[in-house]
């Protein structure tokens, strides 16, 4: 419908008055005008005249979008804004259209702009306390802003002039990161920005105020990233603008004013660190907080990109030479009396921090070299008025930081000493003593004691104060000016240690040493009362003496037990020190206490100075009464010892100290190699160590020159033990968290810094005690850390062993002291399963850290840490245990060691154990002759195994041995630890080995004296096997060596020989029983043996007698003097040899001659073998017919007269026998009937002596005379074995053959004259009886004494030389000693025989009222025999004066 009215009302025709309808004004607007360019520029036009009139710039600004903060490049360029495309190009052509309507530079309009929106920025921060660092949304509206500005300085329409005005106008708005952000974007550089500046005070004041608030903020910002990063852009500003180099000619100040600017900030801010550790702020304060910050941009990351600067070094010697020279208020006397406290430990760390370099932070030593650091402070000290803190703390981190630096402070001591002794200069004299005490409050570690270098220059005549009279007026000036500021100890180091001084000046060292004693006495410490202990190298306070005489006690019981003597100080304060010794020690020692049952320490201690006559009796006895008086009043649990002390509160505040300086040094160990870090936080460690174990500062003394330690119980006490665990967990721990940043030879030498300053004397027998808990007895709970960590303190504990004291380990203690490494390998067991699982990993874990450790050192120089033991215990358990690493190896590994794996949690050690074995550097290790495992170490490692608890089977355990020997080690050439293919070579060493085992103390207790298992130890049973199989080998044929001549022997006594002839050949009792034990050895060895060795087989082709050479002498040499019982050998050697010998009878052709021969060639060689047959002859009779039955013939001749004399014997003595006179065999010897007859009266007892004797029908009388030797010898056993033998029955039956020879007038004198020279009895009556009852006949010849017939021995001339023989020879007994075991003989006897004095009186007054009575005839050779001996003068006298009574008889 609308559609049909518009034609009409458009053609309507109406006036202009007329109303036009709706639809007709809707139908003007339908032809829309024609589009062309200048309707298009109408546009334009008409839209830029709305913007003009609406547009805000700085709004503008705000409102465009840029890229995120995170997109900004760090360093921009003007042309990375040339992009048309960017939201700046919009920006520029508005500025550049509203310039040109305002009619201005467009540069002025847009940097007006940008600085109003720069502010506005900065003024919407959402926290008002914030004044320095952006939020997240002002850093993004930022970073659009200055988008757009480089976007106008690209294109030329920015000024930066206009820029930094406008931004002054508003500096307290402005933000340090905003102005951080523009410079590093090159909008405007900080360095045109602070020079646009007209006042150049109010912008640095501007700069510190805002740098000092963002150092308070940058610990707690939540963008602490961006506050660092700001600070250190700053600070590199600062120096590479403030120390850079001037080459030409120095411009206009005016024109450049920033390095005056930077270095006004860094004076600044200076000035304010060290105001505010002057004050002594709080940690937590925000001054505090500040100055950390500040201190830590100076770190390597700031300085990394001017590096190629001299800047940085200047900077350093500007800072430096600031911090020496701030306030320099101290006079000279308060450093002296104040140094002590500005040691390393006590001197604020910010301020060594600042030094040095804590972790990542920069040092300002770090661009000075040492020796230009000791210049500088050397040109300081001469230039400049000094802050004596700061220097000698400086001195301090000095020593402390830089290896090598005691050398370089010790010649700069000696340049300045010399300076002033050539120009008698005050202030040089003045810094050597300053710089000397101070550096030697480090402690010994770090450089010598100022003892040490007071004697050292002024203690000979060398020093330069020896050069003149003026020098040494000059030094005792010096030194008396001290006196009134100095601590009491250098009075003392000066007085006990006084400068060498020529005679005609003494008055010159006496008038200082009354000086100073006069200055001790105003200070109360007296010379008379100072420590045995006191440390005079160190400026400590003086103690009470009471309290010093505690610690005394305590050192002086320590010292004494770890060496069991009494220690020199205490014996010489004795003597030299008596007031204190008497009046302060003693009572220290003898505080009265309850006595332990169980004798301790002290108890041992105060008993030894008893017997050195060190106490009183007085007061001895006062003690123990007062400790009895104690022990009465005090509960039961307490007299009993369980009472324990609880600790002191300062004990447990030092041992947290301690804990938690350990877990700062755990910290550092990011980067091990920081040797200043390290060493500044062990120092520090060092000084809680002191204060942990209660000591003062005179710890570096110590008086220990050797260590006993007992193994089986090692003492500790408890705060000792809680000291050393802190102290082996820390380091175990730093080793850990150092490997997993580095290897061993990349983590620097932090390991021996600690091991030295930590481990010192004083400590490491508690260090050493405690591991020898761990390793020893503890070892099975170790984990893999801890085995890394001990393996590694082992080997820096070698790598000191110079420093240290030998060890004794015990009891018993070896023969001599062991060295650090050696007591580590004591320690190391290999006896079961688990200690050779634990020597495996020790051992793996110490030999690859040292390799390891020391690869690009020389082998001489790391040899030393380990010992060879120790590598050879490697290599023992390693073919033990891995089958694999028996076989040939053909090509070595050049992998790296693994010690990175073994750190790992889940560490392989049988992977990493067969790594190292197959390793080249290990393999040329064992190429040297030390290291080799021989032979004779294999033997000695594997008699430690014990069989029940190994980790071997039998079967797996033979095949090891079998491998072993036969493969391994008997092919082996010498050279390289093996036999030569020499199969005896093999049994010898075996053997020698074998005995010394049994000899040492690491063998088990025995259990039987028959046990074949040698020495008790179940261990040597199988090695013992080993040796039973390879001389049964050797008998079957020997295997030798291709041009080894065929041995004359058996080895088995060649080894017996040669241990025989080392052993000492004393006659006291220690010699005796080693000599004793050394044959029990060798007989259990013979026994176990087969008998065939005893007696060697006869030639097949004639019937001789086996070779006996050997065993006779064996037998005539020492088991003559230790095995024979009253003239007869044990019934096993005596079974044995006859075995033997029937084994030879089998081998032989004729076996009846064979024994004959054998038997007869024993008459002369060897008779103790044919009378120890008749003494076990009911014992050894039935085997002997057994085993002869074989040969289906009657007994040998010789074995029937053996059996024959037994019998006539027994008949003789029985009651049974008819009373008639009874005949023995005159087919044996006279001595072997005697023998059988002496068995037989020992067996029958004395009754039937009577009977048998008169029953006796003797043609020979040599028979009885041989009887009467027999019995003499079993009374003087009765003598030395009491047990076995009753005295009185010896007595009688030697006094019933006395009166049978007596009444058949049979001369018995001979005995007491046998010599070896004799042809016939003599000879073998010596070879029947010990050597000790040789020597004792004398007192068996005057224990007979009231059973001689007197008036019928005068009538025999050789009486008197026998009775005075006898005499002078039991005198000379006496001397020696030897009639000590006779000393049981008093009251055992009925007759009242007496103690050897009383026997030696009694037969002086027989000799007495002897001579008087002999003829003339008996004094023929007596002057000769008193020549040739020592005599009694009285005896003498009565001789000489009888015998020249009788030489007119006589001629």
């Amino acid at each position: 419908m609308s559609g049909s009215r518009v034609p009409d009302a458009a053609s309507d025709p109406r006036p202009g008055g007329c109303r036009r309808t709706w639809a007709e004004l809707l139908a003007g607007r339908v032809r829309r005008p024609e589009a062309g360019p200048e309707r298009a520029q109408q546009v334009r036009a008409a839209a830029a005249q709305l913007l003009r009139r609406h547009l805000n710039l700085s709004r503008l600004l705000l409102e465009v979008d840029g890229p995120r903060p995170a997109e900004l490049p760090l360093r921009g360029r003007v042309d990375q804004w040339v992009d048309h495309g960017s939201p700046g190009a919009l920006v520029g052509s508005t500025f550049q259209d509203q310039a040109s309507r305002l009619g201005v530079p467009v540069a002025v309009l847009s940097s007006q702009t940008v600085a109003s929106s720069f502010v506005q920025i900065c003024e919407t921060c959402a926290e008002p306390s914030c004044g320095v660092l952006l939020d997240p949304e002002q850093r993004k509206k930022l970073s659009s802003l200055l988008e757009i500005a480089g976007h106008l300085l690209a294109h030329s329409m920015f000024s930066r002039l206009s820029f930094c005005q406008e931004l002054w106008k508003v500096q307290d708005s402005l933000l340090l990161e905003a102005v951080w952000h523009l410079h590093i974007q090159n909008i405007v550089s900080l360095q045109e920005l602070l020079e646009s500046h007209t006042d150049m005070q109010a912008v640095e004041a501007w700069l510190f105020r805002k740098l000092r608030c963002l150092c308070e903020q940058t610990e707690s910002c939540q963008h602490t990233d961006i506050a660092r990063a700001v600070l250190s852009g700053f600070v590199q500003m600062f120096v590479l603008k403030g120390f850079q180099r001037i080459l030409g000619p120095r411009r206009d100040m005016e024109a450049e004013r920033m390095p005056q600017i930077a270095l006004a900030v860094l004076q600044r801010m200076l000035l304010f660190a060290l105001e505010t550790l002057a004050a002594g702020v709080q940690e937590e304060s925000s001054a505090h907080k500040a100055v950390r910050c500040w201190f830590s941009g100076f770190s390597g990351h700031t300085f990394h990109g001017i590096l190629s600067t001299d800047s940085p070094k200047r900077f350093s010697r500007h800072t430096l030479t600031q911090i020496l020279t701030y306030q320099p208020v101290l006079k000279v006397s308060s450093a002296v009396q104040m140094q002590r406290d500005w040691s390393f430990a006590r001197t604020h760390p910010l301020l060594t921090g600042l030094y040095r370099r804590p972790r990542t932070l920069f040092q300002l030593f770090v661009f000075l070299s040492p020796e230009e650091l000791v210049g500088h402070l050397e040109e300081v000290l001469e230039t400049h008025e000094v802050n004596w803190q700061h220097v000698l703390s400086c001195v301090s981190t000095l020593v402390i930081c830089f290896p090598g630096a005691q050398q370089l402070v010790t010649d700069w001591v000696a340049r300045l000493l010399a300076r002033a002794f050539e120009s008698f200069d005050l202030d040089s004299m003045i810094t050597v003593f300053l710089v000397v005490r101070q550096a030697a409050l480090e402690g010994p570690s770090v450089f010598l004691s100022y003892a040490d270098w007071f004697r050292a220059s002024f203690g000979n005549s060398r020093g330069h104060h020896c050069s003149s009279k003026k020098a040494l007026v000059f030094l005792f000036k010096f030194l008396s000016d001290l006196v009134p500021f100095e601590a009491p100890r250098y009075l003392q180091v000066h007085i006990l240690h006084p400068p060498l001084v020529p005679s005609r000046y003494r008055s010159l060292l006496t008038d200082y040493i009354a000086l100073a004693r006069t200055r001790l006495s105003d200070l109360k410490v007296s010379m008379e009362n100072m420590g045995l202990y006191e440390d005079l190298s160190t400026a400590g306070d003086i103690i009470e003496p009471h309290s010093q005489a505690s610690q005394d006690v305590e050192k002086a019981i320590q010292v004494f037990e770890h060496t069991g003597k009494i220690p020199v100080a205490v014996m010489e304060a004795s003597i030299f020190r008596r007031p204190y010794y008497v009046s302060h020690f003693l009572p220290a020692l003898l505080t009265p206490r309850v006595i332990p049952r169980a004798p301790d320490s002290r108890v041992a201690f105060i008993e030894s100075l008893k017997r050195a006559d060190k106490i009183p009796l007085s007061l001895y006895s006062t003690y123990r009464q007062a400790c009895s008086a104690a022990a009465e009043k005090t509960p039961a649990d307490v007299s009993l010892g369980v009472k324990e002390e609880a600790e002191p509160d300062w004990v447990e505040g030092s041992l947290r100290l301690l804990t938690v300086a350990l877990q700062e040094l755990r910290a550092t160990m990011t980067d091990p190699t920081q040797y200043d870090v390290l060493s500044a936080q062990i120092a520090v460690v060092s000084e809680r160590l002191s204060s942990a174990l209660g000591l003062r500062e005179d710890h570096s003394s110590s008086e220990v020159s050797k260590i006993q330690l007992i193994v089986p119980a090692p003492k500790l006490e408890l705060r000792e033990q809680q000291v050393v665990d802190l102290l082996l967990t820390s380091f175990c721990q730093n080793l850990m968290a150092a490997s997993n940043f580095a290897p061993p030879d990349r983590q620097g030498s932090w390991a021996a810094r600690f091991v030295t300053s930590t481990c010192g004397q004083t400590l490491l027998p508690a260090v050493l005690s405690r591991l020898c808990q761990l390793l020893h007895h503890q070892s099975p709970s170790l984990s893999a850390s801890h085995v890394l960590g001990l393996a590694a303190l082992a080997v820096h504990l070698g790598e000191s062993r110079s420093a240290f004291p030998e060890v004794h380990v015990g009891p018993p203690a070896p023969a001599r002291g062991l060295s650090i490494p050696e007591f580590f390998n004591s320690l190391l067991m290999c006896g079961s399963k688990e200690s050779l699982l634990f020597c495996l990993k020790f051992c793996t874990a110490a030999i690859s850290y040292s390799l390891c450790k020391f690869s690009s050192q020389s082998s001489d120089g790391w040899y030393s840490c380990l010992s060879p033991g120790l590598i050879k215990k490697f290599q023992f358990v390693v073919l033990r245990l891995f089958s694999e690493a028996r076989d040939p190896l053909y090509a070595e590994d050049t992998a790296s060691f693994p010690w990175r794996p073994l750190c790992l949690p889940s560490a392989d050690w049988r992977r990493a154990a067969l790594c190292l074995w197959r390793q080249r550097a290990f393999r040329e290790l064992l190429k040297k002759k030390e290291f080799h495992l021989t032979y004779r170490d294999w033997v000695q490692l594997e008699l430690e195994i014990h069989p029940e608890v190994d980790s071997l089977s039998d079967i797996e355990r033979w095949d090891f041995h079998q491998w072993a020997i036969r493969e391994h080690f008997l092919p082996k050439p010498s050279a390289a630890g093996g036999c030569d293919g020499d199969l005896e070579t093999a049994c010898t060493i075996l053997v020698d080995v074998l005995m010394d085992f049994c000899q040492s103390s690491r063998r088990c207790d025995a259990h039987s004296e028959n046990d074949l298992v040698l020495g008790g130890c179940t261990g040597s049973r199988d090695v013992f096997s080993r040796l039973q199989e390879m001389a049964a080998d050797l008998e079957q044929g020997p295997v030798m060596a291709q041009g080894h001549a065929p041995s004359r022997g058996h080895f088995l006594f060649g080894v017996f020989c040669r241990r025989f002839q080392a052993l000492a050949g004393g006659g006291d009792v220690a010699s005796h029983l080693q000599r004793q034990r050394e044959l029990l050895t060798c007989k259990r060895i013979l026994l176990g043996l087969s008998p065939s060795v005893l007696v060697g087989s006869p030639r097949a082709a004639q019937p001789t007698a086996p070779d006996c050479t050997e065993f006779f002498h064996l037998v005539n040499s020492e088991l003559r003097n230790f095995c024979s019982h009253g003239g007869a050998l044990t019934h096993d050697i005596t079974i044995h040899f006859f075995r033997g010998l029937l084994y030879a009878c089998s081998r032989s052709r004729d076996p009846a001659l064979t024994a004959d021969l054998t038997l007869t060639a024993c008459q002369t060689e060897c008779p103790l073998v044919l009378t120890s047959a008749l003494l076990w002859w009911l014992r050894l009779e039935p085997e002997l017919r057994c085993r002869w039955g074989c040969f289906q013939g009657p007994l040998p001749r010789g074995l029937q007269g053996l059996r024959e004399a037994w019998q006539c014997a027994s008949s003789l003595l029985s009651s049974d026998t008819e009373s008639s006179d009874t005949v023995l065999p005159a087919l044996s010897p006279a001595w072997v009937s005697a023998a059988a007859l002496h068995f037989a009266i020992q067996q029958a007892g004395k009754g039937g002596l009577r009977r048998g004797l008169e029953r006796l029908h003797c043609p020979r009388e040599e028979l009885l005379v041989v009887l009467f030797f027999f019995s003499l010898m079993n009374l003087l056993s009765s003598h030395l074995t009491p047990h076995a033998v009753d005295f009185p029955t010896a007595l009688d039956v030697c006094a019933e053959i006395l009166g049978c020879l007596k009444k058949r007038k049979v001369s018995w004198l001979p005995l007491f004259q046998l010599t070896e020279t004799d042809a016939g009895l003599g000879h073998i009556l010596l070879r029947l009886a010990p050597d000790q009852h040789i020597r004792l006949l004398p007192v068996a010849f005057y224990s007979l004494l009231s059973y001689f017939d007197e008036d019928a021995l005068l009538q025999d001339g050789a009486f008197l030389h026998v009775a005075v023989d006898m005499y002078l020879k039991l005198l000379g007994l006496f001397v020696a000693g030897e009639t000590g075991a006779l000393s049981t003989l008093s009251g055992r006897s009925q007759e009242s025989q007496g103690d050897p004095v009383g026997l030696i009186t009694k037969a002086r007054l027989f000799l007495l009222q002897l001579i008087p009575r002999c003829p003339g005839k008996s004094f023929s050779n007596v002057a000769e025999l008193l020549a040739t001996r020592d005599h009694d003068p009285e005896v003498s006298a009565a001789l000489l004066s009888r015998q020249q009574s009788q030489e007119p008889y006589l001629s």
